[in-house]
């Protein structure tokens, strides 16, 4: 889950956490929804909702698939890349894939949450060997992975579309992401 972005600042995004937010993820296999842990990870919600919301997501292919493991996308560097360059791992005109990020990093919260397990299903931030270089790049559990647990922040959980989290493969594409609210 290694991509390195050293000399990129530390950011505190601005988007305010209301705590029922719920992520819909529209890629080419279906939709899956997530409901995001704002009170366990705000950081991290507050910057998904961000790059979500700018449209930034839009068109970017998963570019890591590891059977049993995970499935991960969120690699600007994917952007200007078929699908298929892309599940070949090939270099894209923007840099390999799963290297790229928004051009600033957040502060870790795993060792903060105490929701930070990585359930089937759950929703996390991919990061390079420093623990605060997280930025874009995300991936869903294909089973739960509790051995990732004290080092990568997990910020939600899927409640809908696991069948179409299991047929994900790098090279799909995610059309687009919207935050909605849970209705009370």
């Amino acid at each position: 889950m290694a991509f390195g972005f050293y000399q990129d600042p530390l950011y505190t995004p601005e988007y305010q956490v209301v705590g029922d937010e719920v992520a819909v993820l529209d890629t080419s296999k279906g939709v899956v929804r997530v409901t995001l842990d704002g009170a366990g990870a705000p950081i991290h919600v507050a910057n998904f909702c961000e790059l979500a919301g700018s449209g930034f997501y839009d068109g970017l292919k998963f570019h890591r698939y590891v059977p049993g493991f995970v499935i991960q996308g969120g690699c600007p560097n994917t952007r200007d890349m078929s699908p298929e360059d892309v599940a070949r791992g090939g270099m894209g005109p923007d840099g390999r894939p799963g290297t790229g990020g928004p051009g600033y990093r957040i502060h870790e919260e795993f060792s903060s949450n105490p929701n930070n397990s990585h359930e089937d299903g759950a929703l996390a931030m991919a990061r390079s060997a420093d623990p605060n270089s997280a930025g874009s790049q995300f991936y869903f559990c294909l089973g739960p992975q509790h051995g990732l647990d004290s080092g990568y922040t997990v910020f939600g959980q899927t409640v809908e579309g696991m069948d179409v989290i299991s047929q994900l493969r790098a090279g799909d594409v995610i059309n687009s992401i919207r935050i909605e609210h849970a209705q009370a």
